[in-house]
């Protein structure tokens, strides 16, 4: 994450921070106003096995990486963002000059299995 904090907004992936600890990641699939003025729905898909979903009325400042408080315990989402760094690069294989890759002969003993063409309507 960069020192600027951007706002949290739908389809962002958070992760969410229980007692200063990493918990778990959610997806943010809807922010709509709550009826009590300054506070927002928040619903969150937690990417969780099995998947549950979870809407929490919070404020813009916690939707945002603020600190809060459910049932006196400390929690905070922090918004992922994707690192700009790529993810350290991995050696291509070498083709020989002049050939396809398509037409390299198999060092595995790997087996293709052919699918039975579908009869037309």
């Amino acid at each position: 994450m960069t020192n600027k904090q951007q706002s949290t907004l739908e389809n962002d992936l958070v992760l969410i921070h229980f007692e200063d600890v990493p918990m778990v990641f959610a997806r943010v699939e809807t922010i709509v106003a709550d009826h009590k003025k300054e506070w927002y729905q928040v619903k969150l898909l937690v990417l969780a096995v099995p998947l549950q979903v979870v809407t929490w009325i919070l404020k813009e400042e916690y939707i945002n990486g603020g600190e809060f408080t459910m049932e006196g315990k400390r929690v905070r989402m922090e918004r992922v963002v994707c690192p700009e760094d790529p993810l350290p690069a991995t050696a291509a294989p070498t083709i020989p000059s002049g050939k396809s890759p398509s037409k390299r002969k198999s060092t595995g003993s790997g087996q293709v299995i052919s699918f039975p063409k579908k009869a037309p309507k």
